[in-house]
């Protein structure tokens, strides 16, 4: 486990995360939320995961995953597993990971910290966050919200025990 490995999610009530490789909901609080707490920071991400964002997110330093040891993109790091993700960010007092599904379920084993954003909406989705084994954390903060188009959510923080 590393002590600085930090999972953000925002996730519906049925566990979706994300659609045909976005997000499928439109919530611009989490965004910010997002931004705030990752800049400055490493952000570990799936290859997918990258190519739905299209571009490096600023004031950050980007690891992608990959399998493809021939994958490159000028200004990012290249990992070929969340392990060597998570070295390349030891110097960083808390890296994240900010998806996809398969590195979540990886990632869950490695973090200490989850941010989730809990969006009190079903959707339709292809890409669904893991099964939480909520015994091994501790819920920390919650933060209850309404977004300005009438969606409820909720920021809450567990550390693992």
């Amino acid at each position: 486990m590393m002590q600085n490995l930090s999972v953000i999610v925002a996730v519906a009530k049925n566990s979706v995360i994300g659609h045909n490789n976005t997000l499928p909901w439109h919530l611009p609080e989490d965004l910010k939320r997002f931004r705030a707490l990752t800049t400055g920071h490493h952000i570990i991400m799936g290859r997918k995961t990258y190519e739905s964002l299209g571009r490096l997110l600023p004031g950050r330093i980007t690891v992608i995953v990959t399998r493809n040891a021939n994958y490159k993109v000028e200004g990012a790091l290249v990992a070929s597993s969340l392990e060597a993700a998570v070295a390349m960010c030891q110097h960083d007092n808390e890296a994240f990971l900010i998806g996809g599904a398969e590195l979540y379920q990886d990632g869950l084993q490695l973090a200490n910290k989850l941010y989730l954003t809990e969006i009190e909406l079903k959707v339709a989705g292809d890409a669904f966050f893991p099964t939480v084994d909520m015994n091994q954390w501790q819920e920390t903060s919650r933060e209850v919200h309404t977004s300005a188009q009438g969606l409820d959510f909720s920021y809450v923080t567990y550390l693992r025990k």
